[in-house]
């Protein structure tokens, strides 16, 4: 489980997350969803260790992400598919993570076929394309056969197979009951993807609730969320 209690996060006289509170419980997606600049990947940093709270707790199983012997078991993520060393094939790149984690060769190459890139996996990262990169994310973050799992916009640069690969893909961990949070500011993906649904603006909490309850009454989740914020707001497209 995720637990995110009164987190904020200021870099200099910048807020970006404001005394934000929510659960993230196992056996669902769960969507984080909100417009980019609204706290999304700087809640997941500070939950990854990468950023520290300037108050407040971010924790995984009741834990720091840091205080994780070998954290690949434990906790999976993708936050930026461009962050791999392009000189490297996939296969070398997911090795190197294996063994910082104990996690033999093996469990490389099943996560390769399973994430599609079995047939590229002797090429170098820095001829992949942008839905290649995060396929071979992806991967990297199911190395360890984890049972939480982050994910920030990770149907950016995938194709519409691609995208309804990754949608079943979120729903499968999360019905072998792992805690997934899958971060994005497409609406109609949430809608397609997730069942609950936690809504950030300005790095506040807006909604935490189920996407059916979201959008009873209303056309689309796009509807339901001007008519709970009483504004409309750019969410764009897949970057």
């Amino acid at each position: 489980m995720i637990e995110i209690r009164h987190l904020t996060k200021r870099y200099g006289r910048t807020v970006a997350v404001d005394d934000l509170s929510f659960r993230v419980r196992p056996g669902h997606v769960t969507g984080f969803l909100g417009p980019n600049g609204a706290g999304k990947s700087t809640t997941m940093r500070v939950l990854l260790g990468l950023d520290a709270p300037t108050s407040g707790e971010a924790l995984i199983d009741g834990r720091r992400y840091a205080t994780f012997r070998r954290p690949l078991h434990r906790v999976g993520a993708l936050l930026d598919a461009g962050a791999v060393h392009g000189g490297r094939t996939a296969h070398d790149h997911l090795l190197c993570l294996a063994h910082t984690n104990g996690i033999g060769r093996a469990r490389v190459a099943q996560v390769l076929e399973q994430v599609g890139l079995a047939g590229v996996a002797r090429k170098r990262v820095q001829g992949f394309s942008l839905g290649m990169k995060q396929r071979l994310g992806i991967a990297a973050a199911l190395l360890g056969d984890p049972a939480v799992l982050l994910f920030d916009e990770p149907v950016n640069g995938l194709d519409p197979d691609g995208v309804r690969w990754i949608r079943q893909l979120m729903r499968r961990l999360a019905a072998e009951g792992r805690t997934v949070l899958l971060s994005s500011h497409l609406m109609s993906e949430m809608a397609l993807t997730a069942e609950r649904i936690v809504v950030v603006g300005r790095g506040r909490l807006v909604a935490d609730t189920t996407v059916a309850e979201l959008t009873a009454g209303h056309a689309s989740l796009e509807e339901a969320y001007l008519a709970l914020t009483g504004s409309a707001v750019e969410f764009g497209a897949a970057r």
